[in-house]
C-alpha cells in the first residue's frame, strides 16, 4: 500500500451517512474478528457517525484508529487495531534494541489500559525481509506488553521486487517472515483487478503460497484485497468483490481487508465505500452485500478445515487440477474455482467459485460419495436442497455446499 496515513486526510463528517445506514444490516448475527476479521484497511477518525457506518457496512474491525478513539470504537459495537506513533515499526524503530522496544510499547499500551475494543496494534504495512529480525523483539514485546493482542503486520504481495522482498523468492520471503517474527497470523495484500478486466498474473499463485504456508505453519492468514480504483486499477464491482471474497474464503482464509474504506486525498483514488468528502458513494452498498453474505455462510465456515483447493478446467500455474480433489469426481460448468473443506465427524464441504467477472453460469458438481447435497444460503445461512435453480453462479460468485459422507 502506497497511500498510509493519507487516508487519514478524508473528511470525518459524514452528514449523508444516515440516509444510507438503514435497517437492512439488523437481524445478521456478525461473526467476531476472533472468528474471522472483517476490516476496513485504514486509518479511521474519531467519529461516533463514521464507525456506525463502518459496522453497518459488515465490518467487525474499524480499521487503524487511535487510542483515545477505543471508546467511540466500542460504542458503535465494533474492536479495532490501535495505531500510535510510538509503536510504528519502521526501518529505525526496527533497529532499536528489545529494551527500548519494550520502553516504546508499555507507553502505546499504557494509554490503552486493557481497553475491550482493543483487539491488537498496527506495527508494519509492507517490510522487506531485511526488517524481520527487528519485528521479532516487536512481537515478542508486544506479546510481553499486551497478552492476546495481535501484532498486525501486513506483508507484501508476490509481485513486489525481489529487492523489495529481500528474498530471491516469494516463498521463501513469507517462510523467513514466519520464522524469524514468530506472527500469530499471516496478512499480506494483492490488488489484481485491473482496469482492462483483466485479473493480474500471480493472484492465484499468492494465494497458494500463503496458505500453503500457513498450513505448514498452523498459521491463520489474511487477505488484503482492492475496494477503490486507482492507478490502472479497476473500479469495484459487485462482481470484482464477490470475487476476491469467494476466491479467499475457498482458500481458507481467515480475514479479509478492503483497501481502502475512506479514499484518500491523493492521486486517482476514487469509488472507496466513503469518498473525499465523507459521503458513501455506490461501493458502501456493494460491501455490505458480500461482507453480510459472509456472516450468514461465517457460523458454518469458521467450522471447517480446509483439505485442498483445485481449479477446473484453467488451472493456474503452480496451481492444482481435478485431478488432486479429495471428494469429486467431475466438476462441470464455467471455469471454477473449489475449495475443499472438512467439518465435524469428517463431513465434506466444497466451495465452488465462478472465476469469470462478466459471465453468470451453470454448473454441477458429482461427488465420489452418493447422496444428496446440500447449500449453505448466503443469504440466510440456512443449509438447504441444492438443486434447479440453485445450480447458477453469478460472475465472481461462490457457493458453499455440504456433500453427502
Amino acid at each position: 500500500m502506497n497511500v498510509r496515513r493519507q487516508v487519514a486526510a478524508v473528511v470525518v463528517a459524514l452528514p449523508l451517512f444516515a440516509a444510507v445506514a438503514g435497517a437492512q444490516s439488523e437481524g445478521v448475527p456478525m461473526l467476531t474478528p476472533e472468528q474471522f476479521v472483517v476490516l476496513p484497511w485504514g486509518w479511521t477518525p474519531g467519529d461516533a457517525e463514521a464507525l456506525a457506518g463502518i459496522r453497518e457496512c459488515g465490518f467487525n474491525l474499524a480499521g487503524f484508529v487511535n487510542p483515545e478513539h477505543l471508546d467511540l470504537v466500542a460504542e458503535a459495537g465494533l474492536k479495532a487495531l490501535v495505531s500510535d506513533s510510538g509503536s510504528h515499526a519502521d526501518d529505525a524503530a526496527c533497529s532499536l534494541s528489545a529494551a527500548e522496544i519494550a520502553q516504546r510499547l508499555q507507553a502505546t499500551v499504557g494509554k490503552v489500559a486493557g481497553h475491550p475494543a482493543c483487539f491488537g496494534y498496527y506495527l508494519r504495512d509492507e517490510p522487506g525481509a531485511v526488517a524481520f529480525p527487528g519485528l521479532a523483539r516487536w512481537v515478542a514485546g508486544l506479546a510481553v506488553a499486551a497478552p492476546g493482542a495481535l501484532p498486525y503486520i501486513n506483508l507484501f504481495p508476490t509481485y513486489a521486487s525481489p529487492q523489495q522482498l529481500g528474498a530471491a523468492t516469494y516463498a521463501e520471503y513469507v517462510e523467513s517472515y514466519i520464522t524469524t517474527v514468530k506472527p500469530p497470523f499471516i496478512s499480506y495484500d494483492h490488488y489484481a483487478l485491473m482496469a482492462d478486466g483483466g485479473l493480474r498474473d500471480g493472484y492465484f499463485q499468492n494465494l497458494e503460497a500463503v496458505r500453503a504456508a500457513a498450513l505448514r505453519h498452523r498459521l491463520p492468514f489474511w487477505n488484503c484485497v482492492l475496494a477503490n480504483a486507482h492507478f490502472n486499477y479497476a473500479e469495484p464491482s459487485d462482481a470484482g468483490l464477490r470475487f476476491q471474497l469467494y476466491t479467499t474464503l475457498a482458500y481458507g482464509g481467515r480475514g479479509i481487508s478492503y483497501f481502502t474504506y475512506f479514499a484518500p486525498n491523493v492521486g486517482n483514488y476514487r469509488l472507496a465505500a466513503v469518498d473525499q468528502f465523507g459521503h458513501p458513494t455506490a461501493t458502501w452498498e456493494r460491501l455490505r452485500n458480500v461482507n453480510l453474505q459472509l456472516h450468514r455462510l461465517g457460523p458454518t465456515y469458521v467450522t471447517l478445515t480446509s483439505v485442498n483447493v483445485f481449479h477446473h478446467p484453467e488451472v493456474p500455474s503452480g496451481c492444482s487440477g481435478l485431478a488432486s480433489s479429495r471428494f469429486l469426481t467431475a466438476v462441470s460448468g464455467g471455469d471454477l474455482l473449489v475449495g475443499e473443506f472438512e467439518g465435524a465427524a469428517g463431513q465434506p464441504y466444497v466451495l465452488v467459485v465462478n472465476k469469470d467477472l462478466q459471465h453468470s453460469t451453470p454448473y454441477d458438481v458429482n461427488g465420489k460419495t452418493a447422496g444428496a447435497v446440500q447449500w449453505v444460503n448466503a443469504y440466510t445461512g440456512t443449509h438447504d436442497p441444492w438443486g434447479g435453480e440453485h445450480k447458477w453462479l453469478a460472475p465472481g460468485q461462490g457457493m458453499l455446499l455440504a456433500l453427502p459422507r
